[in-house]
């Protein structure tokens, strides 16, 4: 389990990693990189979809996508490991697509997006399964950031709500997508009873209506078989049509 977890954390501390070394970067040389963020509907601001995550405005901004980044990515690659790191490419492209095509005309940058699309992954993601296990877990993750969902609100125009509600659509449709892969309710002793499983002495109906229909048929098949063939003769009737001549 332990090792597990580690491994789960992977790649959401590489994530946080190297959105620190970008924040390091503008502080050390002095350089501020929100013209790689997303521009809605310009061509330059195309680049912003594939860099827009790892630009901050200050640390605390950093600090606080990034501590949500590692709890939710950890979750992620831990209960849904199969389908994580699709998940994680899906919602980062269409949270960024989507930003550029509906977002005001404006930069927009931070990790958050992606926060509301792990979000909105893990919660509707367990619904959907109706496994017991995944629907604890999105109890927990409103329980932990349930108070994220007044950030797709146009509430405070600095913030990109935007971001916030592309992200929370893009976790909710990848949830629908995968919905069939990855971690799948399991099958109770009650569902797993088949046909084999059924003992000779229990009144089964089905069992009972497919063995009169078998031997229905066996026995028209053997009366069949018995039954004699008849012969059909056919007459042929010639007509004579005329008497040969004599000399």
């Amino acid at each position: 389990m332990l090792n597990e977890l580690r491994s789960s954390l992977l790649i959401p501390a590489i994530l946080v990693i190297a959105m620190a070394l970008v924040e390091l970067g503008e502080v050390v040389f002095e350089v501020d990189l929100v013209q790689f963020g997303v521009f809605p509907r310009k061509l330059s601001g195309l680049i912003g979809i594939l860099t827009y995550p790892f630009i901050h405005s200050d640390w605390k901004h950093l600090i606080n996508n990034s501590s949500a980044i590692l709890v939710l990515g950890t979750m992620l690659y831990y209960f849904y490991r199969p389908v994580a790191t699709k998940t994680l490419l899906w919602v980062y492209l269409m949270s960024g697509v989507w930003l550029w095509i509906g977002g005001r005309p404006n930069f927009h940058i931070g990790a958050s997006g992606i926060v509301y699309a792990l979000f909105g992954f893990l919660f509707f993601s367990g619904l959907f399964r109706k496994h017991l296990k995944l629907m604890a877990l999105s109890m927990l993750v409103v329980f932990l950031y349930g108070s994220l969902v007044w950030g797709i609100f146009p509430v405070d125009h600095q913030i990109s709500y935007e971001g916030h509600l592309f992200g929370l659509l893009a976790g909710i449709v990848v949830a629908i997508v995968y919905r069939k892969q990855g971690p799948q309710r399991p099958k109770y002793s009650w569902e797993l009873v088949d046909e084999e499983e059924v003992p000779d002495w229990y009144p089964d109906p089905e069992r009972i209506r497919r063995e009169q229909a078998e031997k229905q048929l066996r026995e028209q098949q053997i009366a069949q078989e018995h039954q004699p063939k008849s012969i059909n003769i056919k007459y042929v009737y010639k007509q004579n049509e005329g008497k040969e001549d004599r000399d």
